[in-house]
């Protein structure tokens, strides 16, 4: 399969980075390096891929394992980095990586985000048994809080997955949905309803009565598989509960998604610039009645905006991460705003990319000589981001909240 050209760097030139510590900066640039060599070579095949569960890209996830790159959000303790601003950190590895593939940012994000930072709110003894398997990769995780009849609301009402506490023991119950990375994880950090509250469990996916589904067929993000995973009369000790107390749920839920929303913020942000560098760079070489494209001032003044739009993106992620940085767990209205406005970004842009390219925008393939699309994966997997972790609605409902309070938006 012919590999796609990548064009240059755009934000090499026009962003500049007054934000991110010096360490961050760093580490932008080993990302980088690890996904030129890691990520691009395979992006094609992954973008276009068969959804199986053979399917998942088991090389780069053991070739990033092997980078050390998901040690970045971890402490030193638990095998990771220890790095003094490790949101910025992750979130800038996002980007890097979405910049070829949103599915293996997908992937980290889920494994690292979700899964990782959820065992943070773990025991000590869960945070060593777990979180170094993470940070070393030698186990894929997954977090599952979605079920069919249930993801934006969370509330214990609307949450079907049960656990029933028996003596030492708990038995769970349940089905979630659109769960990434479950077909190939050695566990899922589990949501269920305790009583009248909220609990999670670290699940081990080997355990009987753990079933997990056949991957969903998406649009878009065929490398990030996603299945529902059922739960029969599955017996879990008290060590599997998250923290060791019960009722502790929901919070660890919330400040584990709020964390998710800068990733999917990032990711947005890395799509949008493939999308705007291959844009750049076609227009300005691309000629039609006699000169260049780019030489027409509808898109010089579309760039511009995408351009500044950008600069924004990325810096609402990188003031969000900071902020969590910083203590604050809830990072709000910025991890909101970041969540949107980047993944609406990255749609635009890539819709935008695709118009600018014409046929071949809309092509995977030209069957005449094996010419790769450049940008119709991007428009495909960009999609995504507007509705996972926080539908960009309700995020805009979370922002309206901030502004005029709870008493009068509910």
């Amino acid at each position: 399969m012919p590999v796609t050209q990548h064009p240059a760097r755009q934000a090499d030139r026009l962003y500049h980075d007054l934000l991110s510590p010096s360490k961050t900066r760093e580490l932008r640039d080993r990302v980088r390096k690890i996904a030129a060599d890691v990520v691009a070579p395979a992006a094609r095949r992954i973008a276009n891929g068969d959804e199986r569960a053979d399917g998942f890209p088991q090389d780069v996830f053991d070739g990033l394992a092997s980078a050390g790159l998901f040690r970045v959000p971890f402490a030193a303790e638990v095998g990771g980095d220890g790095l003094a601003h490790p949101v910025a950190a992750t979130a800038v590895a996002i980007e890097e990586l979405a910049y070829y593939s949103s599915s293996i940012a997908a992937v980290f994000d889920v494994h690292c985000i979700l899964a990782g930072n959820a065992l943070t709110h773990g025991t000590p003894a869960q945070q060593q048994q777990w979180l170094p398997q993470v940070a070393n990769g030698s186990i894929v995780g997954a977090f599952a809080t979605t079920e069919p009849e249930a993801s934006s609301d969370l509330t214990p009402q609307a949450v079907r997955t049960v656990a029933v506490q028996r003596e030492d023991t708990w038995i769970l119950n349940g089905r979630k949905r659109w769960i990434s990375n479950s077909p190939v994880a050695g566990f899922i950090v589990t949501l269920a309803r305790t009583g009248d509250r909220l609990s999670m469990f670290i699940v081990d996916t080997s355990l009987p009565g753990v079933r997990v589904g056949e991957p969903d067929q998406k649009m878009g993000n065929r490398g990030q598989l996603t299945a529902d995973v059922t739960f029969e009369d599955v017996e879990l000790t008290n060590d599997s509960l998250l923290g060791g107390e019960p009722g502790h749920g929901l919070r660890h839920a919330l400040a584990t998604l709020t964390l998710g929303r800068i990733g999917i913020a990032a990711a947005g942000v890395g799509m949008a610039q493939a999308a705007f560098d291959h844009a750049v760079a076609h227009l300005s070489t691309r000629e039609a009645f006699g000169r260049k494209l780019a030489a027409n001032q509808h898109w010089q003044f579309l760039l511009a905006d995408r351009a500044t739009q950008i600069e924004n993106a990325r810096n609402l992620y990188l003031k969000a991460a900071l902020r969590r940085d910083a203590g604050e767990v809830f990072p709000e209205p910025e991890a909101s705003m970041a969540k949107v406005y980047g993944s609406r970004l990255a749609v635009d842009m890539a819709r935008d990319a695709v118009q600018a390219f014409g046929g071949l925008g809309f092509a995977r393939e030209l069957s005449a000589d094996g010419t790769p699309g450049p940008v119709e994966a991007i428009y495909r997997d960009s999609k995504i981001g507007e509705i996972y972790e926080g539908a960009n609605e309700i995020l805009k409902w979370v922002i309206a909240r901030g502004i005029f309070g709870k008493d009068i938006t509910g």
